[in-house]
């Protein structure tokens, strides 16, 4: 590599060397460069220079303002090779070619399981934690994901965001909707792999399953009867 200006190739430098001559002088992290020292002290003084023109968001990162400004532009410079999609960031390209590749890199250190987003990760070893950071300004709950609380204050609010375009039933969450479409499509994606029937959703697979298993796990507290189905119970 060859550069213009000797700054350059001794910033360059500093990639093979591992040097990081720029030190925070509130926490202990290290940068190659100024110019990322001068970021990341942002976060700890919350300092959000560059505003959207449009809305009144700011970000710590001019890079952040441009990846915002194309949710108001509708712009995605960032286009799958493989099918159709495009993103409006590079970040979620990425992310998006796993599905592709099948390529799960981010690992859980407790158990098997690995991830193709690193923020699956996170949540996944929220369940080993029993951590639920996320708590309702409602009521008791807390959840182990942000988007698990966005569903649960619905319950509380009554929001229902996600309309059928086929009849004028309304869902508080996108999941709901998706399974009720398939009323209308008669499409069954959840096949029993003992018999040849299908399902619309994975819960009635799941019950479907127990009657080749023998499985009854809903237990009668009165007497010793038990049942495959929680509504048979009830």
């Amino acid at each position: 590599m060859s550069f213009s200006q000797s700054c350059n190739l001794t910033t360059h430098r500093r990639t093979h060397t591992g040097e990081k001559p720029f030190a925070c002088d509130v926490c202990d992290m290290s940068f190659s460069q100024s110019c990322n020292l001068t970021t990341h002290r942002r976060t700890h003084t919350g300092e959000k220079p560059f505003g959207c023109d449009i809305c009144d968001k700011s970000f710590a990162e001019s890079s952040s303002l441009t990846s915002h400004r194309r949710t108001h532009t509708g712009v995605k410079p960032y286009a799958c090779d493989v099918c159709d999609m495009s993103f409006s960031q590079s970040g979620t390209l990425t992310s998006h070619r796993r599905i592709h590749t099948g390529e799960k890199p981010f690992a859980c250190d407790i158990c098997d399981k690995s991830f193709s987003q690193s923020c699956n990760l996170t949540t996944h070893q929220r369940t080993h934690m029993g951590e639920k950071p996320f708590g309702c300004d409602i009521c008791d709950k807390s959840f182990a994901e942000s988007s698990s609380l966005t569903s649960h204050r619905r319950t509380h609010t009554g929001v229902k965001p996600y309309a059928c375009d086929v009849c004028d039933m309304s869902f508080s969450q996108s999941g709901t909707l998706t399974s009720h479409r398939r009323i209308h499509t008669g499409e069954k994606p959840f096949a029993c792999d003992i018999c040849d029937k299908s399902f619309s959703q994975s819960c009635n697979l799941t019950t479907h399953q127990r009657t080749h298993m023998g499985e009854k796990p809903y237990i009668c507290d009165v007497c010793d009867k038990s049942f495959n189905q929680s509504g048979s119970l009830t």
